[in-house]
């Protein structure tokens, strides 16, 4: 129910002036004819020498700045009037969230929860990856002193959130005897449009300590990606474990690996991937799509009554998102694969945050399935490039 701004924005700074049950707050957004300094502020209470303050990081573009502030400062008063269009604010029991509209109306939205305060100067992290690893350093996510570079905070969240899903599941597909470990053969892993490689190397680094023997390859069209990539595998003197290539997922003679890598290969290199992982009895895919332009184009002869979504540009382009992943995954379903879609990070850190993960397990689907997809095609007048790849009747 919209309220009175002032209202609002006085029940937010009571909370995180309240030293005994504020968590932390977050303000983004922008809103309409208003454009506040930062792109994003995140407040939390700290304790220094006996005192609780307020530690506020601003982040705007790949730069960030951290102050301590005192309880009730007027920095924070004006940041709520600065033009931020999103607020929320967390304290012990409960999460309040204040969306602007467009008329300049609050919107209210407040929900029970369950947090702990933590008041230590640095935030509680149960890390994978160590900052101080030489690869972490080498591809430039951490410093010489081995602290993560300020910028590079997102890039460190989604390898670590990688790492935490890798883990599991690979650990669930060797128990299920879906995936064989042995002292003679490597485990192996095929990176698609591996990029600067960042989670190339965090693969190899983690896992290389857990297995007795891995096998990592990166895979980019780039040329300048393979020689920097190559590089850095010298000087940490990992390269009979991990090389990278320079040339196109669809042209690669690489036999077969255990898990397949793709994560935000733009549009249908994502499908190439896929394609790739299924004709090479891949056993793990985990791939975080990005782009999804081939289907977006097809969505011409939209069935009725869709167009009430579809007349609306940004409502037509989510929608083409997706059903894009969706018919990946029901593909992968019916070739035998459990899969599912999952979040890979949060959308504040990017707006590429699914991640499509499958595991072959070569159960045959229900009929029902079969005659979904069929469906979902006749429907909406489609053929995904994923299938045309796999040139498999479905």
């Amino acid at each position: 129910m919209p309220i009175e701004f002032e209202e609002a924005t006085a029940e937010a700074l009571a909370q995180i002036n309240n030293s005994d049950t504020f968590v932390r707050a977050v303000l983004s957004g922008r809103r309409r004819n208003m454009l506040p300094d930062s792109e994003k502020i995140e407040i939390r209470p700290i304790k220094l020498k006996d005192e609780i303050k307020l530690q506020m990081t601003e982040l705007s573009g790949t730069n960030s700045k951290t102050i301590n502030l005192d309880l009730g400062s007027e920095i924070i008063n004006k940041l709520m009037n600065s033009g931020f269009a999103n607020i929320l604010v967390e304290s012990v029991s409960q999460s309040m969230t204040i969306r602007f509209t467009k008329k300049g109306d609050a919107q209210v939205f407040v929900a029970q929860s369950n947090k702990s305060q933590s008041l230590n100067h640095d935030k509680d992290k149960t890390r994978l990856l160590d900052p101080n690893d030489p690869f972490l350093r080498e591809v430039g996510i951490s410093d010489v002193q081995g602290r993560i570079k300020p910028t590079k905070q997102d890039k460190y969240l989604q390898v670590e959130e990688f790492l935490r899903i890798l883990i599991p599941t690979l650990k669930n597909a060797i128990e299920s005897g879906h995936i064989s470990v042995d002292d003679d053969q490597p485990i192996s892993i095929v990176d698609h449009g591996c990029g600067n490689a960042y989670l190339t190397f965090a693969a190899h680094q983690y896992l290389s300590g857990k297995y007795h023997k891995i096998k990592v390859v990166g895979i980019d069209v780039r040329e300048q990606s393979r020689v920097r990539n190559t590089a850095i595998a010298d000087r940490l003197k990992i390269s009979g474990s991990i090389e990278f290539r320079a040339e196109k997922i669809s042209e690669t003679d690489i036999p077969s690996a255990d898990i397949t890598i793709a994560l935000h290969a733009c549009d249908t290199a994502t499908d190439d991937a896929i394609a790739w992982a299924v004709k090479n009895n891949s056993k793990l895919l985990l791939i975080a799509p990005c782009c999804h332009h081939d289907l977006q184009t097809q969505l011409i002869d939209v069935p009725e009554p869709w167009p009430t979504i579809t007349k609306h540009g940004i409502l037509k382009e989510r929608l083409g998102d997706i059903l894009t992943d969706a018919l990946r995954a029901q593909i992968l379903r019916l070739m035998g694969y459990r899969t599912e879609i999952i979040e890979f990070v949060g959308d504040d850190h990017t707006p590429r945050n699914l991640m499509i993960r499958a595991v072959k397990t070569g159960a045959r689907p229900d009929q029902n399935e079969f005659e979904r997809y069929q469906k979902m095609l006749k429907l909406w007048n489609i053929v995904p490039k994923l299938s045309e790849l796999l040139q498999i009747p479905l």
